[in-house]
């Protein structure tokens, strides 16, 4: 168990963990600013959007360093579009359901980051 730990745990993986962690920081203070100014999803949106740059800078240039390329921009956009609609309709589930909107910004944000580093790792900064 310890040794499929140290195999997780790698430079790579901790270093998304810790620009994931910056990322998420973005996208909540990104959405409350705001969501003093426009309705909670369109602040998400928003939000989401500004966080794909901030995410798409760091994973290719920390995390999998495999530099910044057209392609590859175009790649994680889409694949990052593909869970917009988790995002939003995660959001929106939620906010329904009558939790505060900050918890349900971190409880979506879970779920998005997991299928999000996946992606990314197995398809878009593979390193070829």
């Amino acid at each position: 168990m310890i040794d499929k730990i140290k195999g997780f745990l790698t430079a790579e993986t901790l270093r998304y963990l810790i620009f994931g962690v910056l990322a998420v920081v973005v996208n909540t203070a990104s959405f409350l600013l705001l969501d003093l100014v426009m309705g909670e999803i369109a602040a998400n949106t928003l939000a989401f959007f500004l966080t794909v740059l901030f995410a798409y800078w760091t994973n290719s240039q920390f995390v999998f360093q495999t530099g910044m390329a057209w392609k590859s921009f175009l790649e994680f956009m889409t694949m990052r579009l593909c869970t917009l609609p988790l995002d939003d309709g995660g959001m929106w589930l939620l906010l329904t359901l009558g939790v505060n909107d900050l918890l349900a910004k971190c409880a979506v944000n879970v779920v998005v980051i997991v299928i999000n580093y996946l992606i990314s790792k197995l398809i878009i900064f593979k390193k070829r």
